[in-house]
Order: C-alpha cells, then sequence, then structure tokens
C-alpha cells in the first residue's frame, strides 16, 4: 500500500489558553493523525477525520495522512514530530504501522492515542514510562467478547479462526485462542489470508471440512469482502463473526446482499435514544458532512473514539499546563477531571499501569443490513 498523496496540515479552531505557562494569546496547539485516508481502509482515516473535526473544544491539529504501510508509517511519525512539531499524535486503523511506530513516541517523548488499531501490543508494549495511550478496542478484550458472544448467543462450540496474515491476526490469534480455551473449547481450524489475495476459497473449504460451525474472522474490508464473497462461491452457510476491521471501508459495497448478517463489533453506535452528546455529535455530522441519520455515519467507531479521545488529550494538555510531551503523558495518566463522553464517561481513563480506556464493557454488537451498520437486538 502506497501513502497518500497529498499530506495536509489542517488548522483547526484553537481553543486552550494554558494561564501562567503559555501567553495570554497563545500560538496554535497542534496534533497529529497518522491514519489511512487512501485505498481499502480510507473510510477507516476520514471517519477519524471526522470525529476530531467536530470536537467542539478542539486545539488547532496537525494532521498528516499515511496510508498502511510500516515503513512509512515510522517516517510519518518523525515527520510529524520533528518537523509539524505537534503535542501529540492520533493513530488510525492498521495494528502493523502502530507497532512500527511504537519506539518512535518513545525516543521522541511525544503522546500517541491510538482511535483504531485493537492489537494488544501497541499498548502493552513494556515501556516505562509508556508514551501510547488508546481510546479504542483492544484486541484481548475484544477476543473475549467475540467469544462469549459466539458461545453464548450462537451456541456455536466448533470455531475456525480466519485471520489476516499479520501482527493484528497474530495478536486476535493468541486472543481467540486464550479465551476459547477458557471454555474448553478448541478452533478446529485456524487458516490465514495476505493483504490483497482475491480468492479465500481454499481456507473457507478447509475449515468446513474440519467442521466450523462459526468463522471467527479478523479482516480489513477489503479482504473480508474476499471472505463473503468466497463463502457463497463454495455454497457453505455458517455464521461469521467478525473483528471491526470491516467497518472501515467499503465492505457492504464491495460485498453487496452477501454483506447482509455479518456481525462485527464496536464502540458506539448513533442508533436508538442518544444522550445529549451524542445527539450534539450527530447533529454536527448532519451539518458538517450532509449525513442524514444514524445509517449513514461512516465507520462509526472511527469518529466515536477519536472525538473523546481529542477530548481528553486536551484535558490533559490543560492539566499539564503545558505542550511538552512528557507532561502531557504524565497528565494522561492521572487525569483529575471526569469528562462525560460520547462512548461513556471517563473516570481516570490511564493509570501507569492501564493505558486502555475502553474495556469490553464498552463494546456493543451490531450487523450489516442493506449496507448499513445496526446494533444487534
Amino acid at each position: 500500500m502506497k501513502r497518500a498523496s497529498v499530506m495536509l496540515v489542517v488548522a483547526l479552531l484553537g481553543l486552550l489558553a494554558l494561564a501562567g505557562v503559555l501567553p495570554a494569546q497563545p500560538p496554535p496547539i497542534r496534533l497529529g493523525l497518522a491514519a489511512a485516508v487512501s485505498g481499502g481502509s480510507a473510510a477507516s482515516g476520514e471517519a477519524i477525520k471526522r470525529g476530531l473535526s467536530i470536537a467542539p473544544e478542539q486545539p488547532t491539529a496537525g494532521v498528516d495522512l499515511v496510508e498502511g504501510n510500516p515503513q512509512k508509517g515510522v517516517t510519518i511519525a518523525r515527520e510529524l514530530v520533528e518537523r509539524e512539531k505537534v503535542a501529540a499524535v492520533f493513530g488510525g486503523l492498521h495494528t502493523t504501522v502502530a507497532l512500527a511506530q511504537v519506539p518512535v513516541w518513545h525516543e521522541l517523548a511525544t503522546p500517541y492515542v491510538g482511535t483504531w488499531a485493537a492489537g494488544t501490543n501497541i499498548t502493552r508494549n513494556g515501556k516505562k514510562p509508556n508514551f501510547v495511550f488508546r481510546v479504542s478496542a483492544n484486541d484481548d478484550e475484544v477476543d473475549k467478547f467475540l467469544v462469549r458472544y459466539a458461545a453464548e448467543h450462537l451456541k456455536r462450540g466448533k470455531p475456525g479462526l480466519l485471520l489476516e496474515n499479520t501482527a493484528w491476526g497474530q495478536s486476535n490469534e493468541t486472543g481467540l485462542t486464550r479465551w476459547f480455551g477458557e471454555r474448553g473449547v478448541k478452533a478446529v481450524g485456524v487458516e490465514k489470508f495476505n493483504w490483497n489475495d482475491p480468492d479465500m476459497s481454499p481456507q473457507l473449504l478447509r475449515l468446513r471440512q474440519a467442521g466450523a460451525d462459526v468463522v471467527m474472522l479478523v479482516a480489513n474490508a477489503p479482504e473480508g469482502a474476499q471472505v463473503v464473497k468466497s463463502k457463497a462461491k463454495v455454497g457453505w452457510e455458517v455464521p461469521i463473526v467478525s473483528h471491526w476491521g470491516i467497518s472501515g471501508g467499503r465492505f457492504a459495497e464491495l460485498t453487496g446482499e452477501l454483506s447482509d448478517g455479518v456481525v462485527f463489533v464496536q464502540t458506539y453506535s448513533f442508533f436508538g435514544a442518544q444522550h445529549a452528546r451524542g445527539a450534539g455529535v450527530l447533529k454536527a455530522l448532519k451539518e458538517r458532512y450532509g449525513v442524514n441519520g444514524p445509517e449513514d455515519v461512516t465507520a462509526p467507531v472511527g469518529t466515536a473514539d477519536a472525538y473523546d479521545a481529542l477530548h481528553l488529550v486536551a484535558l490533559a494538555i490543560e492539566q499539564a499546563k503545558s505542550t511538552d510531551g512528557a507532561r502531557v503523558r504524565d497528565a494522561l495518566e492521572d487525569l483529575k477531571a471526569e469528562y462525560a463522553g460520547l462512548i461513556k464517561t471517563y473516570k481516570r481513563p490511564f493509570t501507569p499501569e492501564q493505558h486502555d480506556a475502553l474495556t469490553e464493557r464498552d463494546y456493543l454488537m451490531v450487523v450489516w443490513k442493506g449496507g448499513k451498520i445496526v446494533p444487534v437486538h
């Protein structure tokens, strides 16, 4: 995958006046975004940008855009900090990119807040002090959530794992194996695929032959679409329980009615009764991006995660009375202010030991229906 052809630095409205530390009219606070904005997962980057742009208390943000290539992700990380002088960076969809960038954030002492990539070791990276935070899902928590859904709701006991052949796939193989094992269940087969593989029929046929009664899928939108089309091609009627990568691109567009019934995890839904903040965000999406209703919110998890993440970073900068990376990092680990966010109310969301603000208690299951993402009832 190649780097987006355009690098943008988007100036948003500056807000924070840090009394006694910055001048009365401080220079804009710059925050970075490294996310996919072209290719098969472009919807994820667009959703994250929307979440950052509609946050009413947003600081000025330096925004840089990167595709899902680990090597170029490292380059972008350095450019954001060393050239654009950002105080913190928000991350995008690809676990491979996020993992490759982890050493850079620590070398440059710059806080990174993931808003999509769920790889367990992104935050649980062994670094002390740890500059990597996340307002998003964590694979280990997701796998526990998905296993419970497959076992208790679908009543399935012969899972077949179908995973992309990356660090993200490996992260979920570990988690799914662990949590099925807690229930005394072992996967009947583990199959993998590479990015851009055009046909998943061989893997599906092997899982069917092994007796799988549910496919646990870990894929982004392009490869997930090939899985669904290949399942129809081989004529196998089996439920798919998926991680959320299939919501970050053109999955429904590529699969048509074949996407109906594929369930997956999210951290927020704009369907149903909304609290005041949710109603406000939906109103902003309608006014700024022409969204007609919750069914038109593109990749909603990216918008929701990014919206809350920006507010938490703003609170940390205000508490630190500084944009110094180490001081902002320390403030994130010990936020004093409570924040009634979009996803939940955050009460000290991070600690020195825990850098994931969300757990499985904050997840919900959704399903593709008529090309839209709707809650599972």
